[in-house]
């Protein structure tokens, strides 16, 4: 296993274990504007936002550079190079269009 995937999973149960621990305030909230439950809304919306762009930056990273080696056998192609790296920066765009419907609730 690499010491970058060690990381991202060592990441991740942090995060969940952070968020297992206050689901009972969470879920004990009996008003929209109670402080924990906003703080954890904003918690969740740069979360999602932060992940999905590192998620983003990874693909456009094996993409381009599987996209550029390919251009630069068949110059032709280039038009569906940038389509699929365009598709890898659509990650981005989910991980925000998530973080506002997050943010519309509170």
């Amino acid at each position: 296993m690499k010491s970058g995937n060690r990381l991202l999973y060592v990441f991740a149960l942090f995060i969940l274990f952070s968020i297992f621990c206050q689901i009972n305030p969470i879920l004990a909230a009996e008003t929209a504007g109670d402080a924990s439950v906003t703080r954890w809304a904003f918690m969740a919306a740069a979360i999602a936002t932060g992940l999905s762009a590192v998620a983003a930056g990874i693909a456009v990273a094996y993409v381009g550079a599987a996209a550029v080696g390919a251009m630069s056998e068949k110059p032709e192609i280039a038009g569906r190079a940038l389509i699929y790296v365009g598709l890898a920066e659509g990650i981005a765009i989910y991980g925000l269009i998530i973080a506002i419907m997050i943010l519309g609730k509170v």
